[in-house]
C-alpha cells in the first residue's frame, strides 16, 4: 500500500529535473534541435526558412546560442570563387536533452524503503562508506581536534549542496544544515535519505579520527533546516582513521 502511495505522488510532480540544462524559449530551442539534425551547418536563411521565423529572429537566435555555447558559428568551407557565407552548427555534446535524476532517486529510495530489510541501517551503512570516501585524511600522526574534524565535515556538505551554520562552542554540540539538495526525496523517504546524511557524516569524522561523532540527525525541524547533534566520540572508537 505504501509503494502504491509513493508512486501516486510521482505522478503529479515534473518527471524531468529543472535544471536540466540553460533555459531556451519554444523558438530558440526550436532553432537549435534544427541545428542538431541538419546533419551539416546552416545558414541563416535556412534556418529562417525552416522554422518559419523572419530572417532577423532567426539570426538573433543563432547568435544568442553561440552565446550560450550551444552552437558555433564559422565560415562555410567552399570550393568555388567568392566569399563564403556564415553558417552555424550545433556544439557537440555529452547528451542533449533533459535529465531525470530525481525520479531516479525516488525509484532508488522507494526500493530501498520496500524491498531492503532494514532500510534505516543499510542507508547508515553505506552513508559511512561515503563519508569515508569523501573525507579529506589527515596526514600521518597529524592529530584533528573537534575544530578541524568539523571544518572537514562542514567542507564535504558544502560540496554536496548543503549550507551549513555555526556550531555550537561546547559538545553536545549542533551543527544547523539548510537547503538539502534532496530535499523533495528527503520529504518522502526521510529514514532513507536522512539516515544516509548521518552516516555520511559518521563516516567523515571517523575517517579523520575526530574525537566527535555525529549522534543523531533532526530533519525539516524548519521547512529548509535539519539538525545534527555532535557528541564525544567514545574512547573506544577513537582510534583515528584506519
Amino acid at each position: 500500500m505504501a509503494l502504491g502511495f509513493t508512486i501516486e505522488r510521482m505522478h503529479r510532480k515534473p518527471l524531468i529535473d529543472s535544471a536540466s540544462g540553460p533555459a531556451l524559449g519554444e523558438s530558440r530551442a526550436r532553432v537549435l534541435e534544427l541545428l542538431r539534425v541538419a546533419g551539416a551547418p546552416l545558414g541563416v536563411r535556412e534556418v529562417a526558412e525552416r522554422a518559419g521565423l523572419h530572417l532577423n529572429t532567426a539570426r538573433f537566435h543563432l547568435d544568442g546560442l553561440v552565446e550560450a555555447g550551444l552552437a558555433e558559428r564559422r565560415a562555410e568551407d567552399r570550393q568555388r570563387p567568392g566569399r563564403p557565407r556564415v553558417v552555424y552548427a550545433a556544439v557537440a555534446t555529452e547528451q542533449a536533452g533533459p535529465r531525470s535524476y530525481r525520479l531516479l532517486a525516488a525509484m532508488l529510495s522507494t526500493l530501498v524503503d520496500h524491498v531492503v530489510p532494514d532500510p534505516r541501517e543499510a542507508a547508515l551503512a553505506a552513508g559511512e562508506q561515503w563519508g569515508r570516501y569523501l573525507a579529506e585524511r589527515p596526514a600521518p600522526f597529524e592529530r584533528i581536534d573537534a575544530e578541524a574534524a568539523i571544518r572537514r565535515l562542514t567542507t564535504v556538505l558544502a560540496d554536496l549542496g548543503f549550507t551549513t551554520g555555526e556550531v555550537d562552542e561546547h559538545l553536545p554540540r549542533t551543527l544547523p544544515l539548510r537547503h538539502c539538495p534532496f530535499r523533495e526525496i528527503a520529504e518522502s523517504h526521510t529514514d532513507v535519505v536522512c539516515s544516509l546524511h548521518l552516516g555520511l557524516m559518521r563516516g567523515v569524522l571517523s575517517e579523520v579520527g575526530a574525537p566527535v561523532t555525529a549522534e543523531r540527525l533532526e530533519p525539516f525541524v524548519e521547512p529548509s533546516l535539519c539538525v545534527a547533534h555532535l557528541a564525544a566520540r567514545d574512547s573506544s572508537d577513537a582510534a583515528g582513521p584506519g
